[in-house]
């Protein structure tokens, strides 16, 4: 605690220094190599203590902790690239040691381009063929960010699961992107991953549009054989699922970009060979929508709108989650007109919700590290050291830590 304390004092100086280097002052005349502004040196200051001292606390989660390096070197990065790679390193192995374990990491540091490129080609040789699904993510980011190196090791892994029928399409796709769409390996991959469509086709119905849209981008690439064959095989499995909106716009995605790439003779002699594709894309046509989880979206404008009168009895009504996003969205709207004491009630309401939803986020669905980042960042924009202050009260270490790096990234941002 002691340790907090002084940094806590450690930012708050240089939080002070910040604000006395940003009041007005009368007009200089500079020369073109002018020193860095005032204020800048102690934001900067303040990025580094706060980001040092949040992964300093313990996550006894992987995926948490994962969250913590990953958010971490992002703020960090352009500060101090050195120290970054140092988070990023730790988040690596991490992200391995999920994948590995059959887990799907919450967030990819593989994504961030901060990992050197050795280490991205090390984790594509480290997972399990069997496990490309969990990596998919990472292996696009290995992909997209260190292809030199990345590329090879990422290709045998997702070829060799592919063999044995285990199908991540999105990183397919990003390796026939970085392969070429019209090479051989590309096209061969593209047949048999229309050839391994999920057996439950059921269970992957929100996937349908996914799969659409991966044929629609590959199939003016592909042999007119293979689009043919591929787009009948997309057919018969869009038909296997039940009816939904997902599944309404898949088919009219496949059957458009199916008549396109073959011409419409050559699409109506393919269905004639098939009854089931026949079938499905006799539903095309109709009016689909793919579907969103439901969200507790909250109106800043609105809250800017009712900075005359007090919320806090229609805030006590609402769930934890819409509580804590709506209040921050009143402290932000009533700290930004100066009331500050109004600002603080509604803080209070927000970050006391905020324990409430970090305490139960396993028993729903709700994305509490978002939540807690938005609350945050909310209160950071209004008084930074006040926002850390209150990060570093709530009850979980991280929870506390992925709070404090929201406050570290609105200062980091700040000009």
């Amino acid at each position: 605690m002691k340790k907090f304390a002084n940094i806590l004092f450690s930012v708050a100086l240089a939080m002070q220094a910040l604000a006395s280097a940003q009041t007005p002052a009368p007009a200089v005349r500079h020369s073109k190599n002018t020193k860095p502004q005032a204020g800048e040196a102690p934001r900067k200051k303040f990025v580094l203590d706060v980001v040092q001292t949040a992964v300093a606390l313990p996550q006894p989660d992987p995926q948490d902790r994962l969250r913590v390096l990953n958010s971490a070197a992002n703020v960090i990065s352009p500060i101090d690239h050195k120290m970054a790679q140092r988070f990023a390193k730790e988040g690596i192995r991490i992200e391995a040691e999920l994948v590995n374990s059959g887990q799907t990491p919450a967030v990819s540091m593989l994504a961030t381009g901060i990992v050197d490129c050795p280490a991205a080609a090390q984790f594509a040789e480290s997972i399990s063929p069997t496990a490309v699904v969990q990596a998919e993510q990472s292996l696009i980011g290995a992909i997209s960010e260190c292809p030199k190196e990345a590329l090879v090791p990422a290709q045998r892994k997702l070829e060799t699961a592919l063999n044995q029928g285990i199908v991540a399409p999105r990183g397919l796709l990003a390796l026939m992107e970085r392969v070429g769409a019209k090479s051989a390996w590309s096209q061969s991959a593209f047949e048999k991953m229309f050839s391994s469509l999920p057996a439950d086709a059921a269970a992957s119905a929100s996937e349908a549009p996914n799969y659409a849209a991966m044929y629609e981008r590959m199939a003016p690439e592909l042999n007119p054989d293979i689009a043919k064959s591929t787009g009948l095989k997309l057919l018969i499995w869009l038909g296997k699922l039940p009816d939904s909106g997902e599944r309404t716009v898949a088919i009219n995605i496949t059957t458009d970009s199916f008549k396109h790439t073959v011409g419409q003779k050559a699409y109506e002699e393919a269905l004639a060979s098939d009854v089931m594709a026949r079938q499905a894309a006799n539903l095309a046509g109709g009016q689909g929508q793919i579907s969103h989880p439901e969200e507790e979206s909250v109106s800043v404008l609105e809250a800017m709108n009712n900075t005359g009168t007090d919320q806090t009895e229609a805030l006590r009504k609402m769930p934890a989650t819409l509580r804590a996003k709506t209040a921050a969205a009143d402290g932000y709207a009533t700290g930004s007109e100066g009331n500050t004491k109004m600002a603080d009630r509604y803080f209070d309401i927000a970050y006391a919700a905020l324990e409430e939803v970090w305490s139960n986020r396993a028993d729903n669905a709700v994305n509490a590290p978002a939540v807690l980042e938005e609350v945050n960042e909310a209160a950071a924009q209004v008084n930074p050291v006040t926002a850390l202050q209150r990060a570093q009260k709530l009850p979980d270490p991280s929870a506390q830590a992925i709070s404090m790096l929201a406050v570290a990234r609105v200062v980091a941002g700040q000009q």
